[in-house]
């Protein structure tokens, strides 16, 4: 789970120390996808409120004529409307896209990109915390593409094999050329 802590520690890391640190950094912390959630949530309500602010602006102004108050206070409440609807439609869709990458990043996904492409993610929901539809979509393609997940860790090359150094010099351009049936210029 904590890739940067199993490079840090090298041979020494293990599943304790995994979970230990784990559970020590959820109590401090918040993860990064529901701050981004909440931060885009701050964002969202912060344009709303200036949005009413101008509209109350603008009812200080009309508030001389009673029709037009009336006229501006529907379409206002029209739009109030369809602001919360499309907010509240953002919300969700952010929300649920922090938790699928979440949940993708638990499953070990090699890419998460790869991955959310061959979801079918009209049949992904979200209920309060849980996700429905998400982990038997995984599962099979656990089965199905098991390349896209496990460990990404690249694998060191092996040790050189031992042996004399490579000689390099005269020489061996001579041998080269020799073998080759190339005349070399004299210099």
């Amino acid at each position: 789970m904590l890739e940067w802590l199993k490079t840090i520690l090298g041979d020494t890391y293990t599943e304790d120390i995994d979970k230990k640190v784990s559970t020590e950094i959820g109590k401090g912390f918040v993860s990064r996808t529901d701050f981004n959630t909440a931060n885009e949530a701050k964002k969202t309500l912060e344009g709303q409120i200036a949005d009413r602010d101008k509209q109350i602006k603008g009812f200080e102004k009309l508030a001389g004529d009673n029709e037009a108050l009336k006229t501006q206070l529907t379409q206002a409440q029209e739009a109030n409307k369809t602001a919360k609807t499309d907010y509240e439609a953002n919300l969700k869709k952010v929300t649920l896209d922090s938790k699928v990458e979440t949940a993708l990043l638990g499953a070990k996904a090699k890419s998460t990109k790869a991955v959310r492409a061959l979801l079918d993610e009209s049949k992904i929901s979200i209920d309060g915390d849980n996700v429905l539809g998400l982990n038997e979509q995984l599962e099979a393609l656990k089965k199905d593409s098991a390349y896209l997940f496990g460990d990404a860790q690249t694998q060191n090359p092996p040790p050189p094999v031992k042996g004399d150094p490579p000689k390099t010099g005269d020489n061996d351009m001579a041998q080269w050329a020799k073998e080759a049936g190339v005349k070399l210029p004299k210099t």
